[in-house]
């Protein structure tokens, strides 16, 4: 070890000298390390935060056949499908509809055609809630109707040829009798469904359990897809798309449900 000695000086100002150096180092090394730990958490923060979902960030997920339509189950399990377009409607039943299903649609021009899988057998309150999903996703919604009559039939029932008419794509023609269900309610609920750990649009007669719900109901003086989609990705902490894959088209308002 080599010594800087300056011959004009004391030995105890050669001493002063080598130990205000020497403190001097210790500092610098203090400070060295210090910035070496800080500079440490700064990069775990940042990882941290690069691998952290982001609010309103989309993830993907796999997803079911069904959820290409309109889709949701009653409170029993049973699947019910409406179809996003004229097409969707046409391939709802060309595809996907068994004789054991039943047929739903609003008693107004414009509107999804509704399946409910195994209908036949389905309970008066599965047959509930699909009738108003077939109510709120017709353009009685759009119109802000507080109701409208919907009617269910067997695939048999339907048909796409009439004698001097002509049934449109997306429509049906109805033989024989039909099932009503009158009056109603153009009302959903949006919540999350805590066992399946996902968001979920069901209608408002459904007995399912949600969590963080609101009822959406049809509103001339209410929020346009869009912009209520926006708001409720807000709330639950989605993406804005998440809400437009469910909402029906039209202007429409949240309420808190009742005996909240």
């Amino acid at each position: 070890m080599r010594l800087k000695l300056f011959y004009l000086k004391s030995v105890h100002e050669n001493a002063a000298y080598h130990y205000q150096l020497a403190k001097e180092s210790k500092e610098k090394i203090a400070g060295v390390e210090k910035a070496i730990l800080e500079t440490k958490k700064e990069m775990e923060d940042a990882r941290k935060e690069a691998i952290k979902p982001k609010s309103g960030v989309r993830i993907k997920r796999q997803k079911e056949w069904h959820e290409k339509f309109h889709s949701a189950f009653t409170v029993s399990g049973k699947l019910m499908i409406g179809g996003r377009s004229a097409q969707q409607n046409d391939q709802i039943v060309s595809k996907h509809m068994d004789d054991v299903d039943l047929f739903f649609h609003a008693d107004i021009q414009g509107g999804a055609v509704f399946i409910l899988k195994d209908g036949v057998s389905a309970s008066e309150e599965d047959l509930m809630e699909i009738a108003q999903m077939a109510a709120c996703f017709s353009n009685a919604w759009k119109n802000a109707n507080a109701a409208v009559d919907v009617y269910c039939v067997t695939k048999k029932q339907l048909t796409k040829n009439v004698s001097g008419g002509f049934v449109p794509s997306g429509a049906f023609a109805i033989l024989g009798e039909r099932k009503w269900f009158r009056s109603m309610r153009l009302a959903l609920r949006i919540g999350m469904d805590e066992e399946k750990k996902s968001l979920r649009l069901v209608p408002e007669l459904s007995k399912t359990n949600l969590t963080n719900q609101l009822v959406l109901v049809p509103s001339q003086a209410g929020k346009d897809k869009g912009a209520l989609a926006k708001s409720l990705a807000k709330r639950f902490s989605l993406h804005p798309d998440d809400f437009l894959e469910l909402l029906p088209n039209g202007k429409s308002k949240t309420m808190e449900p009742k005996g909240k």
